[in-house]
């Protein structure tokens, strides 16, 4: 699959998602004001806040995809991780805070009436419908994807390094959930005349997108830093390296995600000393392309000659990486 694909399908998932929430959006204000209930009003505060995130989700996917220049030679890629990040910060601001505020005032202001709950359960229903059309979209590709890498769905969210197919999984998932607490609000209001069970949903729907917003900005804040590449692809290369005929030794190996499928590779090597100068320039140049040949998302290779008994150079690995150095070989006797 080419990379202009994943970034198409990505395109698609966040502008259904941004649709669809925006429509729920006011479905969702209109009926909150005609029923009197909180929960209602908690759900359009998070469809507005989640119609925000899809808006910065599409300003992060456009902005990524600049291509490097002077002042940034490894491109644009990081920026789809800040854009990102506020798009979490937003899910926070926007939707769990009003929840909170409209819970609490519900549960420990006056007792609220309530007026048309027929019309509360008929938005409630066809924004569930909706809503699990964009569910369905964002679930479709984040199964295809893990699929293509040979691993479990949480495993994929866990490492993925797009942030915008589990922003809107993660949204989509949270929007089916609050719909059902709105829901069981609703109903308990009209079934007891008590208010303080709609005020309870929306303390609730509160909760629910704290905990995604914090989940997503943790997600962002690692990739921002630079994490490194997904273990295996590490593995990958640094098996690569070792099975070279010019490299006696992998001292050090260091990855960095730049972007979305973009990787940065650091490798320190001993090379066999006979080796002339000439040959350890086309041994790197050679290793730089097979690398980028095997693995399509390595973008730049940087691949430096060391001895590897450098007594420096192996304390500061295992300053790094502690005692797995020596497991996986990156530094040598």
């Amino acid at each position: 699959m080419s990379e202009q694909e994943p970034a198409s399908e990505s395109t698609l998932t966040v502008v259904l998602a941004g649709a669809v929430n925006l429509v729920i959006a006011i479905m969702k204000a209109v009926a909150g004001v005609l029923t009197g209930s909180g929960a209602l009003l908690s759900e359009a505060a998070h469809s507005v806040a989640d119609t925000i995130t899809e808006i910065l989700l599409l300003t992060a996917l456009r902005r990524s995809g600049k291509p490097a220049d002077f002042a940034h030679p490894f491109g644009y890629g990081k920026e789809r991780y800040f854009w990102s990040l506020l798009a979490a910060v937003s899910i926070f601001v926007s939707g769990a805070v009003f929840s909170f505020y409209e819970g609490f005032s519900t549960v420990f202001g006056e007792p609220e009436e309530q007026s048309r709950p027929i019309v509360g359960y008929i938005v409630l229903a066809l924004s569930f419908v909706l809503e699990g059309v964009s569910w369905a979209q964002s679930m479709r590709q984040v199964r295809r994807e893990s699929r293509e890498q040979k691993r479990s769905i949480s495993a994929y969210l866990r490492l993925v390094d797009d942030p915008a197919p589990k922003s809107v999984f993660f949204e989509d998932s949270a929007a089916l959930v609050g719909l059902v607490l709105a829901f069981l609000g609703l109903l308990l209001h009209q079934l007891t005349g008590s208010s303080l069970y709609d005020g309870l949903a929306s303390i609730l729907i509160g909760v629910l997108l704290a905990v995604v917003a914090w989940s997503l900005g943790l997600t962002n804040l690692r990739l921002i830093i630079g994490r490194q590449a997904d273990p295996v692809v590490v593995r990958g290369i640094r098996e690569l390296l070792a099975g070279a005929p010019e490299i006696e030794a992998v001292v050090d190996l260091q990855t960095m995600l730049l972007g979305t499928d973009q990787i940065l590779v650091c490798s320190r090597v001993d090379f066999d000393d006979s080796l002339t100068a000439a040959d350890l320039e086309r041994a790197c140049v050679r290793l730089a392309g097979e690398l980028q040949v095997a693995f399509s998302d390595v973008t730049e290779v940087f691949i430096e000659p060391v001895p590897r008994t450098d007594p420096e150079l192996r304390a500061a690995v295992l300053a790094r990486y502690g005692d797995i150095a020596s497991r996986y070989g990156r530094t040598a006797d």
